[in-house]
C-alpha cells in the first residue's frame, strides 16, 4: 500500500512540473494579448476604410457612421474603453494591422482563406451574399430565389459578378439580362422592365434606401455564402475568445438587430450622408 501510495505521490509531483511550464506560458500568452493592451491604454483603436456604405462611411458632418461603427462603438462600451477610430486605405488595411497600428479590422471584410493566411478571423458578424430588389408588383407573390426561379420572370445583374454566377446556377430558368453598371440593373426592376435584380446586400440596401421605396420589396435575406468578419493579429486567442462571446451576446440581447435594421433594412440613415 505504501509503495502504491508513493508511486501516486511520485507521479502527481511529476504532473505539477511537467504542467508548471505549459501554465507559465499560458500566463504570458495572456499577458501578451491585445485585450491587455486594450485595457491598460483605455481605448480600442479600430481600422476601417470608410468608403463602403452602409458599413462604415462618412456623414455629412464629417463624422464616421455605419454598421461597422455602430457595431466598434458597442465593442468598446462593453470593454469600458474609448472608441478610437482609424480610418486607412483598404489596399493598406492588414499590413497596417499586422504592424500594430490598431487592434482590429472592423471593416465589411470578407473572410478569404489567402486573407486568413496572414491574419486570423472572428466567427462571422453578417452574411453579405446575394440578395434581391423586387418590383413591388411582385409583392407577397415572391418571397425568396426559389420563386424566381421561373421562365415567365426576367431577372438582372451585373456582367462577371457573383450576382450573375448566383443567376446562372440557382434561377437559371429565369430571363436573364446583364448590365455593366448596377444602376443600370436597379433601374430595370425599378422602372419595370424586369421582375427582379440579384446583387450584393450592401449595393441593393443603399438603393432601396435612396430610390426603391414604396416602389420596391428588399429580400434582405442573403441566399450566398459571402461572410464579413473582424480581423486580428495572428497568435492571441484570448482575444479572438472574447471577440466571439461579445459577437454572441450581441446578437442574443436585441443590439444586433438595432443595429440592422438602421443600417441595413431601414432607410433613416440616408439623411445622415446627404
Amino acid at each position: 500500500m505504501k509503495k502504491v501510495l508513493a508511486m501516486g505521490l511520485t507521479l502527481a509531483l511529476a504532473a505539477c512540473f511537467i504542467s508548471s511550464p505549459a501554465l507559465a506560458a499560458d500566463i504570458d500568452l495572456a499577458k501578451k494579448s491585445t485585450l491587455e493592451t486594450i485595457t491598460k491604454r483605455g481605448e480600442l483603436r479600430v481600422g476601417f476604410d470608410a468608403s463602403y456604405p452602409p458599413f462604415e462611411l462618412t456623414d455629412s458632418k464629417g463624422r464616421f457612421v455605419g454598421f461597422d461603427i455602430d457595431v466598434a462603438k458597442e465593442m468598446a462600451k462593453a470593454m469600458n474603453v474609448k472608441f478610437v477610430p482609424v480610418n486607412t486605405a483598404w489596399d493598406g488595411i492588414i499590413p497596417a494591422l499586422v504592424s500594430k497600428k490598431f487592434d482590429l479590422i472592423i471593416s465589411g471584410m470578407t473572410v478569404t482563406q489567402e486573407r486568413n493566411l496572414s491574419i486570423n478571423f472572428a466567427d462571422p458578424y453578417i452574411i453579405v451574399g446575394q440578395t434581391i430588389l423586387l418590383n413591388k408588383k411582385h409583392e407577397g407573390e415572391v418571397t425568396s430565389y426559389k420563386d424566381l426561379n421561373d421562365p415567365k420572370y426576367t431577372v438582372t445583374s451585373v456582367l462577371g459578378t457573383t450576382g450573375e454566377q448566383a443567376i446562372k446556377r440557382m434561377i437559371y430558368k429565369a430571363k436573364y439580362k446583364s448590365f455593366e453598371e448596377e444602376s443600370e440593373a436597379a433601374l430595370e426592376v425599378l422602372n419595370g422592365k424586369a421582375d427582379a435584380m440579384v446583387y450584393d446586400l450592401p449595393f441593393c440596401s443603399q438603393f432601396m434606401a435612396k430610390q426603391g421605396k414604396g416602389k420596391m420589396v428588399f429580400l434582405d435575406e442573403a441566399f450566398t455564402y459571402e461572410p464579413l468578419a473582424w480581423a486580428i493579429r495572428k497568435g492571441d486567442p484570448d482575444f479572438l475568445n472574447w471577440l466571439n462571446h461579445f459577437l454572441r451576446q450581441l446578437k442574443n440581447d436585441g443590439r444586433y438587430d438595432k443595429i440592422y435594421e438602421k443600417w441595413i433594412t431601414g432607410t433613416d440613415w440616408i439623411h445622415e450622408v446627404d
